[in-house]
């Protein structure tokens, strides 16, 4: 029997299914996170006077960096034993299938970002670290929306719980309230998103470079690691382990992020892209002898 107070959550995670193409709630909120941040860069660019032709291959290197990041950290994070196997090997590059891990994501994100620097960021003055700032303000909204997403899917949710605001995942056999644990992340990604952003439109001058993604790595792998705690094992081996497998990989980046706050008040670069005044041109031999 349900508790009263809790919420029955028995959503159809797809939207529209015409047989041969079906649009799932994940999909289209994995999808609009990205298109979020094209408009965040957007403003970061003309802001900063960055061509904004960077756009679209900064979105085309984010979102494959992801999928592929994210679809490995899951197979080779969570279940090595599965994946890497003749028989499921395949399985693999089949993201569509399902497990993606928000770990994988982002190293492969520090990987892809920093290629982009490099082809990039010498032509447009910026840097790795810089493009690390600005995407960390992104990545906490697209984060929000994936975790929304594990929402519409009935998927990554907690331990019982007689709190008031416990799930009942129905679609998933469920009879006991759960923590929503899909809703804690999400809003503590949203909140850190806000914070962000509202320190880099108003007081950018008062950080460095460096400091936003130490804020980020700091923030929120630290509330992952704390809700982590009240969610349940996503893999088998998982079960007796004094921490989890997200808390372990949780760990590093919280490290990471101590380390560029100290980098960044260490060299203590602007967090603004600085772009070298261009020499004026000298007036022609011609165009003095007119002036005479």
């Amino acid at each position: 029997m349900f508790d009263i107070l809790a919420i029955n959550w028995n959503v159809d995670p797809e939207i529209i299914s015409l047989g041969f193409f079906s649009l799932r709630w994940y999909s289209l909120l994995f999808i609009s996170g990205f298109i979020l941040g094209w408009f965040i860069f957007k403003w970061f660019f003309k802001r900063e006077g960055i061509s904004e032709k960077l756009l679209d291959p900064l979105l085309y290197t984010l979102l494959i960096g992801t999928i592929i990041g994210a679809r490995l950290g899951h197979c080779l994070f969570y279940q090595p034993d599965y994946y890497l196997t003749a028989e499921h090997f395949w399985e693999i590059f089949q993201p569509w299938k399902g497990g993606l891990a928000s770990h994988g994501g982002t190293i492969a994100l520090f990987i892809a970002m920093w290629w982009f620097a490099r082809h990039y960021g010498k032509k447009h003055d910026f840097d790795f670290i810089w493009i690390l700032d600005h995407l960390c303000i992104a990545v906490c909204f697209a984060a929000t929306f994936i975790r929304l997403g594990n929402l519409m899917n009935s998927e990554i949710y907690g331990h019982v719980t007689s709190l008031p605001w416990g799930f009942v995942f129905e679609g998933r056999g469920e009879t006991e309230p759960k923590h929503p644990t899909q809703l804690y992340e999400a809003l503590s990604y949203a909140i850190l998103g806000v914070v962000l952003i509202l320190l880099y439109k108003n007081r950018v001058k008062w950080l460095y470079r460096g400091s936003y993604i130490g804020i980020f790595f700091i923030v929120l792998f630290g509330m992952r690691f704390i809700i982590e705690f009240v969610k349940e094992d996503q893999v088998g081996f998982e079960a007796g382990m004094a921490l989890n497998m997200g808390q372990w990989l949780s760990i590093p980046f919280i490290l990471i992020g101590v380390g560029l706050l100290i980098y960044s008040y260490i060299k203590k670069l602007p967090m603004e892209a600085v772009h070298p005044e261009k020499p004026k041109s000298q007036p022609t031999h011609y165009a003095k002898s007119l002036s005479k």
